[in-house]
């Protein structure tokens, strides 16, 4: 059964530098897809809209500027308050996000707690599947035995 870490939230759309609409979000993360974070704007709508990246993208952008193309994030204060940012651009458009930091992080850390930096691979148990797709069946001795014996045949022919 896998962990399920979630936080809903309002995210400001920024429209322009005057003027941003509260959005209603989800903050979603699951062990059992241990590098992405979830993020689904207009929850109880119709027309929910899901954006996945990776988390370490989110962690680092709390602390520091990180990412290119689709997806951008960094912290920054607005009016005194510590926000986060999100630029996501799309074949359907751009968005400007604004995210209170206090509640990312608190959420990010409890994801972090859940599956620790480094351990990810183990959480998809790559190494277990990697072991049974490499382990050596009957099959393979008869697929490794020397299709062309050499020139030096017993029997002289």
């Amino acid at each position: 059964m896998p962990t399920v870490v979630e936080r809903e939230l309002e995210i400001d759309l920024v429209l322009s530098p005057e003027l941003s609409i509260p959005v209603p979000a989800r903050l979603n993360y699951r062990s059992d897809d241990p590098y992405a974070v979830h993020i689904t704007f207009h929850i109880g709508s119709d027309h929910p809209v899901g954006w996945t990246f990776a988390r370490e993208l989110l962690v680092e952008g709390v602390f520091r500027p990180c990412g290119h193309g689709d997806v951008r994030v960094w912290p920054t204060k607005i009016a005194g308050r510590s926000v986060v940012l999100m630029a996501l651009s799309s074949p359907d458009g751009d968005a400007l996000l604004l995210a209170p930091a206090a509640q990312v992080s608190s959420w990010l850390e409890r994801t972090l707690r859940a599956v620790p930096p480094g351990t990810e691979a183990e959480e998809l148990g790559l190494d277990d599947g990697l072991a049974e797709l490499l382990a050596p069946t009957p099959a393979d001795d008869l697929w490794l035995r020397d299709p062309w014996p050499s020139d030096e045949s017993k029997d002289g022919e």
